[in-house]
C-alpha cells in the first residue's frame, strides 16, 4: 500500500511539472530572467551583457520565439523580456507582447545593445544577464532550473544569494520515484487531486497539435506523415504528436503543458496517450490514469539525465508514452518494464542538437519504437538482460542510460556545439 507521504511527493512532483510554458523553454526562461532584471533596474536597459552556458545557447539559437513576428536568438529573447516581458506570468512572459512592443525590440537589436558570450560552466541549464541603464546596473543568475534565480545584485548590492543552500531550486525529492510505486499511484490516486493539471494537458497540448496540423510551421510533418502513411492510430498519434512539437519550435504563442521543463517532452508524453485513448474509445478516468503514468514516468527516466544534455529527451517521453499505452490496454507490470526496455535498447542514442522545428522528426521516430517496444511487450517479448546496456532490472537499465545521457554524453554536447557555432 502507498504511504500517505509518497501519496503527497507524488501529488507535489506532477503539479511542480505540469506547468503552462509558451515557445521553447531556454529562449522563455533567458526572457523571464531579462524582465526580473527589468524590474529591479526600474527602467528599459541601455546594455545588456549575457552569458549562456552552452546547452542554453544550443536550444535558443534555431527556434523562433513566441509571440515575436518570427525573431530568433539570444539577444531577441533577452531583449523581448527586458522590453516587454511580464515576470509575473512566468513562463508565459511574452503572453502580452503588443506591436508597439516588437516594433521597439527591433530598434534595440538595430541598435546592438545586448552582447552574448559563451559561460564556461557545469551546469548545463545556466545564464548571467547583466544590464545597465544610466549609472544603474543590474545582475541576475538563473541556474539548474528555467525560473530559479539564483543571484540578484543592484549597484554591487546583493538583493538575492542562494548559493549557501547550493542554489538549486526548492523541489519534491525526485529521487523518490519508482516504477512500482509510478504504477501504484496512476492505479490508486484520487483523480480529483490532479484533475486540474491533466485537464489543462489535454486540452492545451491538443490545441497547439491541432493548430500545428494546418501545416503553417516548419516542414508541416504532421500533414505529409497524414497523407503519406496508412490511416491507422499510430499515424494517428504521431501526426498530431509531431505537429504539436513543430507549432511550438515553429514560433506558435500557445501554451502547452511541460514536464520536466521541456514542451517538447511534455507533448510527447501526452498527446500520443491522448489520441490512443480517444482513437480506441476508452474511458476517460483511463486516460487520466495513463497520463498520469505517463507524465511521472518522464520524470522519473530525467531525474538521471538532467534538464538539458545531448540526450534527445523525446526518447524518454516517448517511452514513457508507449509504456502508459501498455499500461492503459492492462498491460501488467512485467509488460509495462518490457515496453520500456524494448525502447531503450532501439533508439537511446538520439542526440540532442538544439531545440528547432526538426525535433518533431525526432518525436516521430520515437514514437515509432515506443509502439513497436509496445506491441513486443504485449506479446511478451523482450530482449535479454546484457543484450547492449540492459540490464538485469529495469530501474537499473533507466539509471544506465542516464549516465550515459549525463556523464557519457559530455564530450558529444561540446562537440555539437562547436559544430552549430561554426557558422
Amino acid at each position: 500500500m502507498l504511504k500517505d507521504r509518497t501519496y503527497q511527493n507524488y501529488l507535489a512532483i506532477l503539479k511542480e511539472e505540469m506547468v503552462p510554458a509558451m515557445g521553447c523553454t531556454e529562449p522563455i526562461a533567458l526572457a523571464y530572467g531579462a524582465a526580473r532584471a527589468r524590474e529591479v533596474l526600474g527602467r528599459e536597459p541601455e546594455k545588456i551583457y549575457v552569458q549562456c552556458s552552452g546547452n542554453i545557447i544550443k536550444n535558443v539559437r534555431c527556434v523562433t520565439i513566441p509571440n515575436s513576428d518570427g525573431m530568433t536568438g539570444i539577444a531577441a529573447s533577452v531583449i523581448l523580456g527586458a522590453a516587454e516581458g511580464d515576470a509575473s506570468r512566468n513562463m508565459e512572459v511574452l503572453e502580452a507582447v503588443t506591436e508597439k512592443g516588437r516594433k521597439r525590440v527591433r530598434e534595440l537589436l538595430d541598435e546592438d545593445i545586448c552582447s552574448v558570450k559563451l559561460l564556461d560552466s557545469p551546469i548545463p541549464l545556466h545564464f548571467i544577464i547583466e544590464m545597465s541603464a544610466g549609472h544603474d546596473t543590474v545582475l541576475l543568475e538563473i541556474k539548474y532550473d528555467h525560473m530559479n534565480v539564483t543571484r540578484i545584485k543592484k549597484n554591487g548590492q546583493i538583493l538575492l544569494d542562494k548559493e549557501e543552500q547550493g542554489g538549486r531550486p526548492e523541489k519534491t525529492d525526485r529521487t523518490i520515484l519508482n516504477l512500482e510505486d509510478i504504477l501504484e499511484f496512476a492505479d490508486m490516486v484520487n483523480l480529483e487531486d490532479i484533475k486540474t493539471q491533466l485537464d489543462a494537458q489535454i486540452r492545451c497540448n491538443m490545441e497547439i497539435a491541432r493548430e500545428g496540423m494546418t501545416g503553417k510551421y516548419g516542414l508541416g510533418i504532421g500533414h505529409i506523415i497524414r497523407e503519406s502513411y496508412s490511416d491507422d492510430v499510430l499515424t494517428r498519434m504521431r501526426s498530431l504528436t509531431t505537429a504539436a512539437s513543430e507549432a511550438r519550435m515553429g514560433g506558435c504563442d500557445m501554451p502547452v503543458i511541460i514536464n520536466s521543463g521541456s514542451g517538447n517532452q511534455g507533448i510527447a508524453c501526452s498527446v500520443p496517450v491522448i489520441v490512443y485513448a480517444k482513437e480506441m474509445q476508452l474511458p476517460q478516468y483511463r486516460l487520466y490514469r495513463g497520463l498520469i503514468f505517463s507524465n511521472l514516468l518522464t520524470v522519473y527516466q530525467k531525474t538521471y539525465i538532467g534538464k538539458l544534455s545531448a540526450f534527445c529527451g523525446a526518447v524518454s517521453a516517448s517511452c514513457a508514452a508507449g509504456a502508459a499505452i501498455t499500461y492503459m490496454v492492462g498491460g501488467k507490470l512485467e509488460q509495462i518494464k518490457r515496453t520500456i526496455e524494448n525502447t531503450l535498447a532501439n533508439i537511446p542514442g538520439i542526440i540532442c542538437d538544439g531545440a528547432k522545428i526538426s525535433c518533431a522528426a525526432k518525436i516521430a521516430a520515437s514514437l515509432d519504437a515506443a509502439f513497436l517496444a509496445h506491441h513486443l511487450a504485449m506479446n511478451n517479448l523482450s530482449y535479454a538482460p546484457y543484450t547492449g546496456i540492459l540490464q538485469e532490472e529495469t530501474a537499473e537499465t533507466i539509471s544506465c542510460v542516464g549516465y550515459i545521457g549525463k556523464e557519457g554524453m559530455k564530450e558529444t554536447d561540446r562537440k555539437i556545439l562547436k559544430i552549430m557555432l561554426a557558422h
